[in-house]
């Protein structure tokens, strides 16, 4: 069974103290590859740092987060754009939109938003979106952007199922991690109606861990759990929902 954690931060300081053994226990539970979103530029050298450690299974993004589009943000853009020019990523991401912290940059946020997805489709690439408390706001930019080179995932998609398929309009897949866990996700209760080509998975780790660990740090060891769950949404054994979701996230990616 080869599994894909499709946005997980392994170069997160959670890891500092334990990052080759935890992705080891990762691969040993059938989890081979792991996609890297980035976050702003001073993340930039511990995800190259992270590559050179693990090249067959580590595969990097590059983008702006939104809630690091600060006051800097046109110097943290030029960073993304001369990486982008120098050098093969798989994705740009993550980026969107976030209104849960900060409302006050939220015209920086949609710039950042609408130029790096330019980028995206200039290099043929994915975008890996970033949501949280601006479905609306997401929605609307991607409705001026859409053509047939705009395509990627709705990362930790946590909306309901009509926004499941306005996202799936669009040419997202639905980024699937610890939240379908939760006994108050919600998700859970429609899943069974977006078709499994839909659907990748994800952990996010360190963030959002999945029960029976929600609160405690999440790795990409995980996954099998988010697997167990999708498994009794679906009604379908874990060894192929691994294959299928890692399918679609190689039609996503290209490797």
């Amino acid at each position: 069974m080869i599994l894909t954690d499709t946005h997980t931060h392994l170069y997160s300081e959670a890891f500092d103290d334990d990052r080759d053994a935890m992705i080891k226990k990762a691969m040993d539970g059938g989890v081979q590859r792991f996609f890297i979103p980035a976050i702003d530029s001073s993340h930039t050298q511990a995800m190259f740092d992270l590559e050179r450690s693990f090249p067959e299974h580590v595969f990097l993004m590059m983008g702006l987060h939104p809630t690091h589009v600060k006051a800097n943000y046109r110097e943290e853009l030029e960073h993304v754009s001369q990486l982008l020019a120098q050098r093969k990523f798989y994705a740009v991401g993550e980026i969107g939109i976030d209104l849960y912290w900060d409302k006050s940059f939220l015209r920086q946020q949609q710039e950042a938003f609408r130029i790096q997805i330019q980028w995206a489709k200039k290099y043929r690439l994915p975008i890996v979106i970033h949501c949280r408390d601006a479905f609306n706001e997401i929605f609307d930019i991607l409705e001026t952007e859409k053509d047939e080179d705009l395509f990627g995932i709705f990362h930790c998609f946590t909306g309901t199922l009509e926004q499941a398929h306005r996202a799936i309009s669009y040419n997202m897949k639905l980024g699937i991690g610890g939240v379908v866990t939760f006994k108050n996700g919600k998700i859970d209760t429609f899943l069974n109606q977006i078709p499994l080509q839909h659907i990748v998975l994800e952990t996010d780790s360190p963030y959002l861990a999945p029960a029976p660990y929600r609160g405690k740090r999440n790795e990409s060891a995980y996954l099998v759990h988010i697997v167990q769950k999708l498994s009794e949404v679906y009604g379908l054994p874990g060894d192929e929902l691994a294959e299928i979701t890692t399918a679609n996230s190689k039609a996503v990616f290209g490797v």
